[in-house]
């Protein structure tokens, strides 16, 4: 290797941007950096462990495994509610951070997250509007939500297309803030209309977020859409380094930019709708984990894609276990994630990495 070729490895390096290192923390951080997703991989299964055996049974803390043997009640909570609603964050997790990785990459542009084509706000007026005229029932308000969400996404499109300026990205951005706009003022209609004491308090707790009613049939209804859609999104990966050049460059290198975009687009906004009209509105995960992806991992998609769906099921684990185990009522998952999605983001921000270019 020559040295203009030393160089440039130096620069390219993660290692080399991090400035002065004690040894020992050196020694973990190359280690990391040659086997990254062994080690995102095992802090993954380490949190999805705890997330099963810590809670406030029988006591606040660890819950040993020798005791699903020894107390029924036990087993009851941790095959019957625990397993499920764990399995369902990770779902959640990996799918904002998947669908904010694909849209971030499409779009070129780093502040897109899975919700704006109007999917957040479709699923939350589909939900308050099952609660008030439908029922309120898990399967109603889940079904309400997702048909919703998927018409926010169509009229998003539809839209778009009949913009007559403005490049088809530009279009898209537009339609998609017009039709969330759009549906956050009939969300605020139903609330007007909502009874105070027993529907408008169902909208506000599905609006904050959460977990908390999660079954084995909740989590089955997830997966027909969200396990194709992240299929998709994940054998799709090394086209979106193609697809996030412009058409003529990305046409040039032999893909087929409108088709493929609309695929991996439909793939990540209908995977979103199911996860949204079971958790409710949780934000941050689809903005800042793309980030955090491509911060360890490099721009190549490749690799961030991966290391976003780990980085995604293990942040959404860790917030949903904080909700259900720092205070004996449940704080709702939106909320946690937010707190601590907002002081990842402004740390990431006031990281030496990031430079200001004048």
């Amino acid at each position: 290797m020559t040295a203009a070729e030393n160089r440039e490895s130096e620069r390219l390096s993660p290692l080399s941007r991090r400035g002065p290192q004690i040894p020992g923390i050196q020694a973990v951080v190359e280690a990391f950096y040659r086997h990254p997703f062994v080690y995102l991989g095992l802090a993954f299964l380490t949190i999805l462990l705890l997330s099963i055996f810590v809670g406030r049974y029988p006591a606040p803390g660890w819950m040993s495994p020798a005791r699903l043997w020894q107390d029924e009640m036990a087993r009851y909570l941790v095959f019957n509610l625990r397993l499920p609603r764990t399995l369902a964050a990770c779902l959640l997790g990996m799918t904002l951070a998947a669908s904010g990785t694909v849209l971030q990459m499409i779009f070129r542009n780093p502040l897109v997250e899975p919700g704006f084509l109007g999917v957040s706000q479709g699923a939350a007026f589909g939900a308050a509007f099952s609660i008030i005229y439908l029922g309120a029932a898990p399967l109603l308000v889940e079904g309400a939500a997702t048909l919703f969400a998927c018409l926010g996404m169509a009229l998003s499109y539809l839209l778009a297309r009949r913009i007559r300026y403005g490049g088809w990205i530009l279009r898209l951005i537009l339609a998609g803030i017009a039709v969330s706009a759009l549906f956050s003022s009939g969300v605020g209609v139903l609330k007007y209309l909502a009874d105070p004491l027993t529907q408008l308090p169902d909208i506000v707790f599905w609006m904050l977020g959460g977990l908390w009613g999660v079954t084995w049939t909740d989590f089955a209804y997830l997966l027909p859409l969200v396990i194709p859609g992240l299929v998709v999104v994940y054998l799709m990966r090394w086209r979106l380094n193609l697809l996030s050049l412009n058409d003529d460059t990305s046409f040039s290198l032999g893909a087929a930019p409108g088709r493929e975009r609309a695929l991996a687009l439909v793939a990540a906004v209908a995977a979103t709708s199911a996860v949204v009209s079971v958790a409710g509105v949780v934000g941050w995960i689809g903005l800042l984990i793309p980030h955090m992806a491509r911060r360890i991992m490099g721009a190549d998609a490749q690799k961030a894609l991966p290391a976003a769906l780990l980085l995604g099921g293990a942040f959404a684990l860790a917030c949903d276990t904080l909700a259900r185990t720092v205070l004996t009522g449940e704080i709702p998952l939106g909320i946690i994630a937010s707190f601590f999605g907002a002081l990842l983001f402004m740390a990431m921000m006031l990281s030496r990495n990031v430079q200001v270019q004048r």
